[in-house]
């Protein structure tokens, strides 16, 4: 099974574009709703958080583990790398390839949790692979929570989003990478008050394709996840209507959310 977690909901995005491009490999999400957010918090403790999603994923028959949460993927990413042998694939690199490759002026801006900015991760692997970019990072530590509460569409949510992406609107950026796999959510949102002109790099697909692209340069470990079939399984650590409500959004259709204690 592809293994996927992330600090909650927003994650969905990243299973149900894998879901769509590799519709015969089975999946074991894990949403860690109890603790969210991991924007907050500190690396040692992302870090642990992040051992046991993999732990309990590994448990659950997955050989591949994703790391569908920009935090996770800023402090622990490495470290999981280092004390599992199994694939680790972050939603970070695929999302820093396609944005140096797709901005036209390198003027690059980046919203995610305060975590993730506090990292640098971004502007660093984005200056690795194009020296040149120059690229403004903006923590926008409010939306997780409104996505998680289903306020896609509120006022409320409006006003503080034109507030975020005001600094970047300044900055004049040609390309905007949406740094948490919650923010696809906002994309609708997003757009306008960024401009109608940035491009909009959305980490839940490059996700996908990135796994897409892995696992055909692994056509073993593809073969072996296809061939042990079964239905994809989604679990969470804490569920609410809206968390019910939200999924259903994301996939098209009811999930039945089995929840474990964390």
């Amino acid at each position: 099974m592809i293994g996927i977690f992330d600090s909650g909901v927003g994650g969905m995005t990243v299973a149900r574009a894998i879901e769509h491009l590799c519709p015969d490999l089975p999946l074991v999400y894990f949403g860690d709703i109890a603790r969210t957010p991991y924007g907050s918090k500190s690396p040692d403790t992302i870090i642990r958080y992040s051992r046991f999603n993999t732990d309990f994923l590994l448990e659950q028959g997955a050989e591949l583990i994703v790391v569908a949460c920009n935090s996770a993927s800023s402090a622990a990413a490495d470290a999981l790398r280092f004390h599992y042998s199994v694939p680790v694939l972050d939603v970070i690199t695929p999302a820093t390839i396609k944005a140096a490759e797709l901005s036209g002026a390198g003027r690059i801006g980046i919203i995610g949790t305060r975590a993730t900015v506090k990292s640098g991760i971004y502007p660093q692997r984005i200056r690795e692979i194009r020296p040149d970019a120059k690229v403004f990072s903006q923590a926008c530590p409010l939306l997780v929570p409104l996505v998680e509460e289903g306020w896609l569409n509120k006022r409320e949510t409006k006003m503080i989003l034109r507030g975020y992406l005001h600094p970047l609107r300044l900055k004049k950026i040609d390309t905007l990478v949406l740094g948490c796999t919650h923010y696809p959510l906002l994309k609708q949102l997003i757009g306008p008050r960024i401009g109608n002109q940035v491009r909009l790099i959305d980490s839940s697909v490059e996700m996908a394709l990135h796994v897409q692209a892995y696992l055909d340069a692994h056509p073993e470990l593809k073969e072996r996840l296809r061939g042990k079939g079964g239905a994809s399984r989604f679990y969470v650590s804490d569920c609410t209507e809206a968390v019910e409500q939200m999924a259903a959004r994301i996939f098209g259709r009811p999930l039945e959310l089995q929840t474990i204690a964390t």
